[in-house]
Protein backbone atom coordinates (compact mmCIF):
# COMPACT_ATOMS: atom_id res chain seq x y z
CA UNK A 1 0.00 0.00 0.00
CA UNK A 2 1.56 3.26 -0.92
CA UNK A 3 1.75 5.99 2.18
CA UNK A 4 0.29 10.12 1.28
CA UNK A 5 -0.51 12.69 2.98
CA UNK A 6 -3.53 15.47 1.98
CA UNK A 7 -2.99 18.96 2.03
CA UNK A 8 -5.99 20.06 4.10
CA UNK A 9 -4.88 23.60 5.01
CA UNK A 10 -1.32 25.22 4.70
CA UNK A 11 0.03 28.77 5.10
CA UNK A 12 0.97 30.84 2.18
CA UNK A 13 5.11 30.00 0.73
CA UNK A 14 5.33 26.56 2.05
CA UNK A 15 7.68 24.16 0.59
CA UNK A 16 9.10 21.28 0.24
CA UNK A 17 12.98 21.47 1.42
CA UNK A 18 16.13 19.28 1.61
CA UNK A 19 19.76 20.08 2.38
CA UNK A 20 19.75 22.19 -1.16
CA UNK A 21 21.92 22.96 -3.66
CA UNK A 22 25.31 23.74 -2.15
CA UNK A 23 26.70 24.23 -5.74
CA UNK A 24 23.74 26.29 -7.54
CA UNK A 25 25.29 29.43 -7.68
CA UNK A 26 27.78 27.77 -10.02
CA UNK A 27 24.88 28.22 -12.25
CA UNK A 28 23.62 31.31 -10.97
CA UNK A 29 20.86 29.33 -8.32
CA UNK A 30 20.69 29.89 -5.05
CA UNK A 31 21.31 26.78 -2.52
CA UNK A 32 17.76 27.07 -1.19
CA UNK A 33 17.69 24.22 1.69
CA UNK A 34 15.92 25.32 4.95
CA UNK A 35 15.78 28.19 6.68
CA UNK A 36 16.16 27.49 9.87
CA UNK A 37 18.68 24.18 9.80
CA UNK A 38 19.13 23.31 13.44
CA UNK A 39 15.25 22.41 13.36
CA UNK A 40 15.62 20.97 9.72
CA UNK A 41 18.56 18.58 11.42
CA UNK A 42 16.59 18.16 14.95
CA UNK A 43 13.89 16.17 13.19
CA UNK A 44 16.54 13.95 11.55
CA UNK A 45 17.75 13.32 14.98
CA UNK A 46 14.45 12.63 16.32
CA UNK A 47 13.78 9.96 13.21
CA UNK A 48 17.44 8.37 14.33
CA UNK A 49 19.22 9.22 11.44
CA UNK A 50 16.67 7.43 9.20
CA UNK A 51 13.90 9.05 7.46
CA UNK A 52 13.08 11.02 3.98
CA UNK A 53 16.07 13.66 3.24
CA UNK A 54 13.01 15.93 2.09
CA UNK A 55 10.54 17.98 4.60
CA UNK A 56 7.83 20.30 4.37
CA UNK A 57 8.76 23.52 5.72
CA UNK A 58 5.85 25.16 6.82
CA UNK A 59 5.32 29.10 7.42
CA UNK A 60 3.89 30.93 10.46
CA UNK A 61 0.33 29.97 10.27
CA UNK A 62 0.93 25.95 10.35
CA UNK A 63 -0.26 23.01 8.38
CA UNK A 64 -2.90 20.43 8.28
CA UNK A 65 -2.91 17.12 6.93
CA UNK A 66 -4.14 13.88 6.53
CA UNK A 67 -1.94 10.76 6.42
CA UNK A 68 -3.19 7.48 4.63
CA UNK A 69 -1.38 4.10 4.63
CA UNK A 70 0.16 1.81 7.09
CA UNK A 71 1.46 3.36 10.61
CA UNK A 72 4.21 5.32 9.89
CA UNK A 73 6.53 7.62 12.08
CA UNK A 74 7.13 12.02 11.87
CA UNK A 75 8.87 14.82 13.27
CA UNK A 76 8.12 18.18 13.69
CA UNK A 77 10.24 21.02 14.90
CA UNK A 78 11.01 25.07 14.50
CA UNK A 79 9.48 27.54 15.56
CA UNK A 80 6.95 27.23 18.82
CA UNK A 81 3.39 26.29 17.44
CA UNK A 82 0.62 24.24 18.61
CA UNK A 83 0.24 20.77 17.22
CA UNK A 84 -2.58 18.14 17.93
CA UNK A 85 -2.85 14.85 16.32
CA UNK A 86 -6.92 13.80 15.95
CA UNK A 87 -7.93 16.74 17.99
CA UNK A 88 -5.49 15.52 20.69
CA UNK A 89 -2.63 18.00 21.62
CA UNK A 90 0.68 17.29 21.32
CA UNK A 91 3.93 18.32 23.00
CA UNK A 92 6.23 20.81 20.39
CA UNK A 93 8.32 19.37 19.14
CA UNK A 94 7.42 16.20 18.52
CA UNK A 95 7.43 12.72 17.56
CA UNK A 96 4.42 11.22 16.07
CA UNK A 97 3.04 7.73 14.77
CA UNK A 98 0.76 8.49 11.90
CA UNK A 99 -2.08 5.62 11.47
CA UNK A 100 -4.24 5.65 8.26
CA UNK A 101 -7.19 8.29 8.41
CA UNK A 102 -4.98 10.79 11.12
CA UNK A 103 -5.35 14.41 11.28
CA UNK A 104 -2.28 16.88 12.20
CA UNK A 105 -3.44 20.24 12.95
CA UNK A 106 -0.70 22.89 13.62
CA UNK A 107 -0.84 26.31 14.28
CA UNK A 108 0.34 29.30 15.30
CA UNK A 109 2.09 29.29 18.57
CA UNK A 110 4.02 31.74 20.58
CA UNK A 111 7.10 32.30 18.10
CA UNK A 112 9.34 31.64 15.25
CA UNK A 113 8.35 31.94 11.04
CA UNK A 114 9.35 28.01 10.15
CA UNK A 115 8.54 24.58 11.36
CA UNK A 116 9.46 21.42 9.57
CA UNK A 117 7.38 17.76 8.96
CA UNK A 118 9.64 14.97 8.25
CA UNK A 119 8.69 11.57 7.58
CA UNK A 120 9.89 8.16 8.24
CA UNK A 121 9.68 7.72 4.25
CA UNK A 122 10.73 9.55 1.40
CA UNK A 123 8.59 12.48 0.02
CA UNK A 124 8.17 11.01 -3.75
CA UNK A 125 9.47 14.62 -5.63
CA UNK A 126 11.67 14.51 -8.44
CA UNK A 127 15.10 15.81 -8.00
CA UNK A 128 15.84 18.86 -9.84
CA UNK A 129 19.76 19.48 -9.99
CA UNK A 130 20.26 16.97 -7.03
CA UNK A 131 18.04 18.52 -5.01
CA UNK A 132 13.86 18.22 -3.90
CA UNK A 133 14.56 21.86 -2.70
CA UNK A 134 12.28 24.51 -3.50
CA UNK A 135 13.12 27.81 -4.72
CA UNK A 136 10.18 29.69 -5.33
CA UNK A 137 12.03 33.19 -6.57
CA UNK A 138 13.42 30.24 -9.81
CA UNK A 139 9.94 28.48 -9.76
CA UNK A 140 12.75 25.24 -9.15
CA UNK A 141 12.43 21.90 -7.46
CA UNK A 142 9.67 20.59 -5.16
CA UNK A 143 6.19 20.19 -6.69
CA UNK A 144 6.37 22.02 -9.63
CA UNK A 145 8.93 25.27 -8.83
CA UNK A 146 5.67 26.82 -6.63
CA UNK A 147 3.97 26.53 -2.83
CA UNK A 148 2.24 23.96 -1.26
CA UNK A 149 -1.38 24.65 -1.55
CA UNK A 150 -4.37 23.13 -0.13
CA UNK A 151 -5.71 20.14 -2.13
CA UNK A 152 -1.89 18.75 -2.62
CA UNK A 153 -1.48 15.28 -2.59
CA UNK A 154 1.98 13.96 -1.67
CA UNK A 155 2.80 9.85 -1.66
CA UNK A 156 6.08 8.38 0.12
CA UNK A 157 8.57 6.21 -1.19
CA UNK A 158 10.75 3.62 0.39
CA UNK A 159 12.62 5.03 3.93
CA UNK A 160 16.30 6.09 3.15
CA UNK A 161 19.30 6.68 5.27
CA UNK A 162 19.60 10.55 5.79
CA UNK A 163 22.81 11.85 4.33
CA UNK A 164 25.66 14.11 5.55
CA UNK A 165 25.07 17.79 6.00
CA UNK A 166 28.76 18.55 7.11
CA UNK A 167 27.82 21.96 5.51
CA UNK A 168 25.84 23.31 7.94
CA UNK A 169 26.70 25.34 10.90
CA UNK A 170 25.95 24.37 14.23
CA UNK A 171 24.19 26.33 16.62
CA UNK A 172 26.52 28.61 19.45
CA UNK A 173 25.93 30.12 22.78
CA UNK A 174 28.02 33.29 22.04
CA UNK A 175 24.93 34.98 20.54
CA UNK A 176 23.13 37.56 23.61
CA UNK A 177 19.29 38.09 23.13
CA UNK A 178 18.66 39.13 19.97
CA UNK A 179 21.83 40.77 19.34
CA UNK A 180 23.14 39.14 16.36
CA UNK A 181 27.02 39.01 15.04
CA UNK A 182 28.52 40.40 12.15
CA UNK A 183 31.43 40.50 9.91
CA UNK A 184 32.19 43.59 7.82
CA UNK A 185 30.59 43.35 4.26
CA UNK A 186 32.07 43.40 0.92
CA UNK A 187 31.18 47.25 0.58
CA UNK A 188 32.00 48.40 4.18
CA UNK A 189 34.79 50.23 3.65
CA UNK A 190 33.19 51.69 0.34
CA UNK A 191 30.45 52.86 3.15
CA UNK A 192 32.87 54.49 4.90
CA UNK A 193 33.17 54.06 8.99
CA UNK A 194 29.99 56.96 9.83
CA UNK A 195 27.75 54.29 8.24
CA UNK A 196 29.65 51.02 9.68
CA UNK A 197 28.92 52.90 13.13
CA UNK A 198 25.56 53.91 12.52
CA UNK A 199 24.81 49.80 12.30
CA UNK A 200 25.49 49.16 15.64
CA UNK A 201 23.98 52.08 16.94
CA UNK A 202 20.59 51.00 17.78
CA UNK A 203 18.13 48.19 16.93
CA UNK A 204 16.27 47.81 13.65
CA UNK A 205 13.00 46.07 13.23
CA UNK A 206 11.93 43.31 11.24
CA UNK A 207 9.47 44.42 9.22
CA UNK A 208 6.14 43.09 7.59
CA UNK A 209 7.94 42.15 4.34
CA UNK A 210 10.25 38.69 4.97
CA UNK A 211 10.29 35.66 2.76
CA UNK A 212 12.82 33.12 1.87
CA UNK A 213 14.77 35.70 -0.58
CA UNK A 214 15.23 38.26 2.62
CA UNK A 215 14.14 40.06 5.39
CA UNK A 216 13.88 43.91 5.15
CA UNK A 217 14.26 46.03 8.11
CA UNK A 218 12.26 49.14 9.85
CA UNK A 219 14.97 51.91 10.38
CA UNK A 220 12.92 54.56 12.14
CA UNK A 221 16.77 56.40 12.34
CA UNK A 222 17.10 56.35 7.87
CA UNK A 223 20.73 56.33 9.05
CA UNK A 224 21.71 54.54 5.54
CA UNK A 225 22.68 57.27 2.35
CA UNK A 226 23.89 55.39 -0.41
CA UNK A 227 23.30 57.77 -3.14
CA UNK A 228 27.05 57.84 -3.76
CA UNK A 229 27.12 54.28 -4.42
CA UNK A 230 24.59 53.37 -6.90
CA UNK A 231 26.73 52.58 -9.20
CA UNK A 232 28.58 49.39 -8.40
CA UNK A 233 29.41 45.94 -10.06
CA UNK A 234 26.99 43.49 -9.66
CA UNK A 235 28.60 40.46 -8.32
CA UNK A 236 28.00 37.48 -5.76
CA UNK A 237 25.90 37.61 -2.59
CA UNK A 238 25.42 34.87 0.08
CA UNK A 239 22.80 34.45 2.74
CA UNK A 240 23.26 36.46 5.35
CA UNK A 241 24.61 39.79 3.84
CA UNK A 242 22.70 42.51 4.83
CA UNK A 243 22.23 44.68 1.14
CA UNK A 244 21.10 48.40 1.30
CA UNK A 245 18.50 49.34 -0.74
CA UNK A 246 18.80 52.43 -3.11
CA UNK A 247 16.15 54.18 -0.57
CA UNK A 248 18.45 53.12 2.52
CA UNK A 249 16.47 50.21 3.22
CA UNK A 250 18.63 47.42 4.92
CA UNK A 251 17.60 43.83 3.70
CA UNK A 252 18.95 40.77 5.26
CA UNK A 253 19.56 37.97 2.23
CA UNK A 254 18.21 34.64 2.86
CA UNK A 255 18.33 30.95 1.65
CA UNK A 256 16.69 31.87 -1.96
CA UNK A 257 18.50 35.29 -2.23
CA UNK A 258 18.93 36.50 -5.81
CA UNK A 259 22.93 34.95 -7.25
CA UNK A 260 24.34 38.53 -7.98
CA UNK A 261 23.60 41.81 -6.93
CA UNK A 262 23.98 45.91 -7.49
CA UNK A 263 23.63 47.02 -4.01
CA UNK A 264 26.35 47.53 -1.47
CA UNK A 265 26.85 44.75 1.22
CA UNK A 266 27.58 46.67 4.78
CA UNK A 267 28.16 43.39 6.77
CA UNK A 268 27.34 39.71 6.61
CA UNK A 269 25.53 37.74 9.63
CA UNK A 270 27.72 34.90 10.42
CA UNK A 271 26.69 31.22 10.02
CA UNK A 272 25.97 30.72 13.29
CA UNK A 273 23.23 33.16 13.63
CA UNK A 274 21.54 32.85 10.84
CA UNK A 275 19.12 30.43 11.39
CA UNK A 276 18.14 32.24 14.65
CA UNK A 277 17.47 35.12 12.64
CA UNK A 278 15.21 33.66 10.48
CA UNK A 279 12.52 32.85 13.41
CA UNK A 280 12.87 36.45 14.43
CA UNK A 281 8.84 37.78 13.84
CA UNK A 282 7.90 40.87 12.18
CA UNK A 283 7.91 43.95 14.69
CA UNK A 284 10.70 42.13 16.56
CA UNK A 285 14.20 43.97 17.37
CA UNK A 286 17.13 43.11 15.98
CA UNK A 287 20.58 44.08 16.84
CA UNK A 288 24.24 43.87 15.23
CA UNK A 289 27.60 43.54 16.94
CA UNK A 290 31.01 42.93 15.05
CA UNK A 291 33.17 39.66 15.60
CA UNK A 292 35.88 38.61 13.82
CA UNK A 293 36.29 36.05 11.51
CA UNK A 294 38.19 33.67 14.02
CA UNK A 295 35.29 33.67 16.02
CA UNK A 296 32.76 33.10 13.45
CA UNK A 297 34.28 30.01 12.03
CA UNK A 298 34.73 28.94 16.09
CA UNK A 299 30.88 29.71 16.30
CA UNK A 300 30.30 27.45 13.12
CA UNK A 301 31.67 24.86 14.81
CA UNK A 302 29.79 25.11 18.31
CA UNK A 303 32.33 26.78 19.81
Amino acid sequence: MISSIKIERISPNSTIQDAGRPEGLLFGLSASGPMDRRAFLNTANALDGQGSQSVIEFTMLGVEFTYSGPPMECAVDGGEFQITQNGEVKNWPSLLLLTGGDRVSITTGRAGNYGYIRFAESLDIPLVMGSKSTNLAAGVGGLDGRALAKGDEITFGEGVVLRENAGFAKPSNGRTGNVVRVLAGLHADLLGPQMWAALFEAPFKISNSIDRMGFRLNDDRRRFDISAHKNIVSDAVVPGDIQILGDGTPVILMRDHQPIGGYPRIATIIDADLDYVSQLRPNTEISFVSTTLEKAHKAMMGA
